[in-house]
């Protein structure tokens, strides 16, 4: 493998990001895994990864449109708390100017929090939640945390935290949302995605 310049691909640590056992209200699970929007902003997605770096634990949040696979919102922090997920949401607010129709999440901690129960209340914003333990529920969110990690993460070795951030920065706001093209959109990015639906409006 040496000879050849092959080198095997790092295996993550595994690392828990889900914590369910709180006394938070769940919500109903309102998306039962229909992953199809008919406009922007009808539902957004969301959930919590972790990247190693050699500074420790970075958490990433991500709330993605069904309708363009676009991540409308994003956070990143060394310490996983309900912040990360306010943040995230709030930026898509920003970007978007305006709130989805529903929030779908895991029942982690930080999405049953009653900040965050409250940061949807105030945007008149229907709250969705997975069954427990069950990842196919949030299955956009996963398969774009995979993607995430196969492209990026699993490719690099951040010596810093701040490395780390700036790489995941450019796959979200340069690579993915602008560049990549996804079969579920018919192999549009979801900037074009975005684009086709508004430029008609």
């Amino acid at each position: 493998m040496k000879a050849n310049g092959v080198r095997p691909r790092r295996k993550s640590k595994v690392k828990r990001t889900t914590d369910s056992r709180h006394e938070h209200p769940i919500a109903a699970n309102v998306l039962d895994r229909d992953f199809k929007a008919s406009t922007p902003d009808e539902v957004w997605v969301s959930d919590i990864t972790y990247i190693n770096t050699a500074a420790g634990w970075l958490y990433l949040a991500v709330f993605i449109d069904l309708y363009s696979r676009m991540i409308v919102g994003w956070s990143m922090s060394n310490s996983i708390t309900d912040d990360l997920v306010i943040d995230a949401f709030e930026m898509g607010l920003g970007k978007r100017g305006r709130a989805p129709i529903v929030c779908h999440s895991d029942r982690g901690s930080q999405y049953a929090s009653k900040d965050f129960r409250s940061l949807l209340k105030s945007t008149d914003t229907i709250r969705s939640m997975s069954r427990k333990g069950n990842c196919w529920d949030n299955a956009v969110s996963e398969s774009f945390f995979g993607k995430l990690k196969t492209e990026e993460v699993y490719r690099n070795f951040y010596k810093s935290q701040m490395d780390a951030r700036d790489a995941i920065f450019s796959y979200i706001e340069i690579f993915f949302n602008k560049q990549r093209r996804n079969s579920a959109i018919g192999y549009l990015t979801p900037e074009e995605k975005i684009d086709l639906v508004e430029t008609v409006a």
